[in-house]
């Protein structure tokens, strides 16, 4: 009898990430009524329906939330057999919008679909994560070689190189989960300032490529001289009106027409204005948890296959919220990144929260000894 239980002992016991998902519940949530709250004026202005962009968004959410469901409920193994295809796929949808893209706000990111229409740039995100993966935990011990590590940087370049034309921001996000995972895999450290260096002759040949990114970091240096720097401006008075605890839920006043589609990138001033510093710093925390939790799911990965995609998850999440309140708080050059679950983007959303399907299954596949 008393071997019998201690064999009971030893059976591991099945973990699931119940916190990861009660904070990206919340993220979405919270995304929602901020969203509402921002964007009700432009709604109203523009198409006569205050909820107009709440509806949208509510509908990619919801496919959104069954997506996760249901990649979390998969064994996270499953993706490696399509690596290599999803990768071809990211890049030929991505090719393809150079020709056949939508141009919207001058931007010419989308690809329309009938009815609908998707940024082909954010599936490519999560493709990169499941391409890399599968490739890095396939030559684990080859990864202390400088030539490997070049090798699995090359590979992305293509992809990065095409979005970068018309997406810089989203290039350097994709770049910079390729270098994330690199990181992980890799023993050796010297040679990412190698990288490094590379990263940023990379960043500044485009920026030279087009006369309107250089123009950027002009009035970024000096936003008050320039017609194109009212937004940030007006953004940069949106978080200093917020005060301490902010004017209220719904009653910013920059949101009315001040700052130019407020529910996009410059959310997070308007966060600012209604719930104050409080609020933006609770904000910050909420994604520190989130960014904690993916390195405790990464940490007890059951194989170096599932601690990339976590990796790889976790750099993408937190890159995209470095960068767009860098830019809000006019930190960096404005680059059009918008704040990951709260921002305005049904394609966004949608890729995101499979990216947390992801997570997800690989926690499942953690196993805790009794």
């Amino acid at each position: 009898m008393s071997k019998r239980q201690g064999a009971k002992r030893e059976k591991p016991i099945k973990y699931f990430d119940y916190s990861l998902l009660f904070i990206i519940i919340f993220l979405v949530c919270f995304g929602l009524v901020m969203l509402y709250s921002t964007s009700s004026y432009n709604g109203e202005v523009k198409f006569g329906d205050a909820a107009f962009y709440l509806k949208k968004q509510l509908f990619a959410t919801v496919l959104g939330l069954i997506a996760m469901g249901m990649i979390a409920n998969i064994d996270y193994h499953v993706w490696m057999r399509f690596g290599k295809a999803a990768y071809l796929l990211a890049l030929a949808l991505c090719v393809s919008v150079i020709f056949i893209g939508t141009t919207v706000n001058g931007s010419k990111r989308w690809l329309r679909l009938g009815p609908l229409s998707f940024q082909p740039s954010d599936f490519a995100k999560l493709c990169v994560i499941i391409f890399l993966a599968t490739m890095i935990s396939r030559m684990p011990k080859q990864m202390g070689k400088f030539s490997t590590v070049i090798r699995v940087v090359v590979m992305v370049l293509p992809l990065v190189a095409v979005v970068a034309i018309n997406n810089l921001s989203t290039a350097i996000i994709i770049l910079g989960i390729a270098v994330a995972l690199v990181f992980v895999a890799s023993p050796k450290y010297l040679q990412f300032f190698l990288m490094g260096g590379l990263g940023v002759g990379f960043g500044a040949a485009f920026i030279m490529f087009e006369s309107y990114r250089a123009e950027r970091l002009k009035i970024w240096l000096h936003p008050e001289d320039y017609d194109k720097g009212y937004q940030t401006l007006q953004g940069l008075y949106a978080i200093g009106s917020g005060g301490l605890f902010g004017k209220g839920l719904g009653e910013s006043m920059q949101k009315l027409g001040f700052v130019p589609e407020a529910q996009n990138d410059m959310i997070f001033s308007i966060i600012c204005e209604e719930l104050g510093l409080f609020g933006a710093i609770c904000v910050i925390l909420l994604f520190l948890l989130m960014i904690w939790r993916f390195m405790v799911i990464a940490n007890n990965a059951p194989d170096l296959y599932g601690a990339l995609i976590v990796v790889g998850v976790m750099a993408h999440v937190a890159i995209q919220v470095i960068l767009n309140i860098a830019v809000v708080t006019n930190t960096i050059p404005n680059t059009g990144i918008t704040l990951p679950f709260i921002s305005y983007g049904g394609t966004s959303i949608l890729f995101l929260l499979s990216e947390m399907g992801l997570a997800l299954s690989v926690s499942r596949g953690i196993k805790l000894e009794a």
